[in-house]
């Protein structure tokens, strides 16, 4: 059988991920080179806490939900990773295990470089080095940002804040009015509190308040944002 290979907007993706499209032709080409692709169906397990890192992996299609487990055995989502964005590098650098679970959140390509590929890589390109730097400090800016969004944004601003970036990510337009953008990434609406660090009840206050107010719509397939411009303006009056 042969090995599956990306479609046109898979590796339209990938060449495009901010991060990814910075790197130099050559580099570029020796990643993409000796990466393979791999596919998951929705809730697959993609890699688990406490394994061995053995790829360094993109994603491609869909999205990886990254989450932990609490004490009481309940999962917890930390994030959704987003086409064009790379992770598990952290692990191959320190050589420790992986610290959280990865599953595809709907139908979901990875594209990956093995470690010993990635340790090649490195070697072969000095540039590389700098350019995880790069990507680790934005990571730690995001970080310090949600952290202080946590700690001095009331829940309405920080949910139009993970609105807009979910937008960003995943708009596509609506069928029944172009002026509307639909959220393509389904989420329930427990992970999208998780995410915002507050109760489903309380997001869901919000997020009815929101559609009262005409700037979203709640359907049964996701959000549609109607008035993005309410969701900017919800954040910018309490920051």
């Amino acid at each position: 059988m042969d090995e599956p290979i990306l479609t046109i907007e898979e590796r339209s993706a990938i060449n495009a991920g901010r991060w990814f499209s910075t790197l130099s032709p050559s580099l570029r080409h020796d990643i993409l080179r000796c990466a393979y692709v791999r596919r998951y169906k929705d809730g697959e397990l993609i890699c688990a806490r406490g394994e061995p890192p053995e790829e360094w992996v993109a994603c491609a299609k869909g999205a990886v939900r990254v989450s932990s487990t609490s004490i009481s055995g309940k999962q917890v989502t930390l994030t959704y990773v987003e086409p064009g964005v790379w992770f598990g590098d952290v692990a191959i650098f320190d050589g420790d295990r992986r610290t959280h679970d990865a599953y595809a959140h709907g139908d979901t390509t990875t594209l990956c470089v093995a470690k010993a590929d990635f340790k090649k890589i490195l070697a072969s390109h000095v540039e590389l080095y700098e350019a995880m730097l790069r990507l680790h400090a934005r990571r730690i800016r995001q970080l310090y940002g949600l952290v202080e969004d946590l700690n001095t944004l009331p829940l309405r601003a920080r949910l139009a804040k993970q609105l807009l970036h979910l937008l960003r990510s995943y708009g596509v337009p609506s069928l029944s009015d172009c002026r509307e953008m639909r959220i393509g990434l389904q989420l329930a609406q427990e992970e999208l509190a998780q995410l915002l660090g507050a109760s489903r009840q309380r997001v869901n206050q919000e997020l009815k308040a929101m559609e009262r107010e005409d700037v979203i719509r709640i359907e049964p397939g996701g959000l549609v944002v109607r008035d993005r411009d309410a969701l900017w303006r919800i954040v910018e009056s309490d920051h």
